[in-house]
């Protein structure tokens, strides 16, 4: 069997869907039907039921997925390694994060860079509220893993990691904090915190000037960090929407978050300078996704692996 062909059948198996494995790969349909024909002929078995509506694996084919996925993989991550260490992968890659979470994963997928990629190193920092993007033109980052959405022209975004029910941070002593939910049309009521530099579209989507049905939102303190925020509404400053993680994260016994029941939900996930692509970049890419389909919390291994094959042209190997 050659390596196109377990590539060709692993996606398959993947995706169940002749179509959407051809984008992948970049193939025409065709093609995949008749390697997944010339390998059933081979075998002996089929491996696939087709129908009009799905495509699904039969005992064997999903006994060959199984035993061809591990090895596939470890293949995979060879040509990786000697492709990085082909373009001397070594020195600093400086990271960014925004919320405990992200900061966590980023860390994780250090141990293991590490391991694989010993001279290089990853300095890891907090992304400021009011400048999002800034850091990586100025080139003081190099890719970041924080809140979307991230709309920008010279800016390449990954697949989402984290996605996130919006809650809203309110005093624990404030009335709403006994409530088991609220509502985006509760923010008229209620200023939110002001934060100065970030683009328009990013504050409309998480700071609103308006609710859904065009009542203004009154405008509280500015600030440029998580932790101001954090007492800012302690002290009944101002409330601020966030993720619902963050009660995890930022437990405070003057603070509550209270979670929205109409809000879109808060999506992290990776970005960085289009230009400054390498394989440095690439590389840790790949790790963080790698470290992310089996890390707490996230949007799940079966979306982010088909999101990192799709970008790279790489196929899964996972169920």
């Amino acid at each position: 069997m050659e390596l196109r062909e377990i590539e060709i059948f692993l996606v398959l198996a993947d995706e169940l869907h002749f179509g959407r494995t051809a984008e992948r790969l970049g193939v025409s349909p065709g093609r995949i039907s008749q390697v997944i024909k010339q390998l059933e002929s081979r075998v002996g078995a089929p491996l696939f039921v087709r129908t009009s509506r799905q495509v699904t694996p039969t005992p064997v084919g999903r006994q060959l997925r199984d035993d061809l996925a591990p090895g596939y993989q470890q293949i995979k991550q060879a040509i990786v390694k000697a492709t990085a260490n082909g373009h001397a992968i070594t020195g600093v890659l400086r990271v960014g994060f925004s919320g405990a979470w992200c900061g966590n994963l980023i860390v994780a997928a250090d141990d293991l860079f590490r391991t694989r990629y010993p001279g290089c190193e990853i300095q890891i920092q907090e992304v400021a509220l009011n400048d999002r993007f800034g850091p990586l033109r100025t080139r003081e980052l190099d890719l970041q893993l924080a809140e979307f959405p991230a709309d920008e022209p010279d800016v390449t975004t990954g697949p989402v990691i984290f996605s996130h029910p919006r809650a809203l941070t309110v005093p624990a002593a404030h009335p709403l904090a006994d409530r088991g939910s609220v509502s985006l049309e509760d923010l008229a009521d209620y200023p939110l915190i002001t934060i100065d530099g970030p683009p328009q579209y990013f504050l409309d989507f998480h700071l609103p000037r308006r609710t859904p049905l065009g009542r203004p939102i009154p405008r509280g303190p500015a600030t440029t960090a998580w932790q101001e925020v954090l007492s800012l509404v302690s002290a009944g400053k101002a409330f601020c929407p966030t993720s619902i993680r963050s009660a995890d994260y930022y437990n405070r016994p003057e603070l509550a978050f209270v979670p929205f029941h109409d809000a879109p939900n808060i999506e992290f996930g990776l970005t960085w300078l289009t230009s400054a692509e390498n394989t440095y970049i690439r590389t840790f890419v790949q790790t963080i996704l790698e470290v992310a389909a089996d890390f707490p919390g996230t949007v799940g291994a079966g979306q982010i692996l088909s999101e990192t094959a799709r970008r790279w042209r790489l196929p899964t190997g996972r169920r």
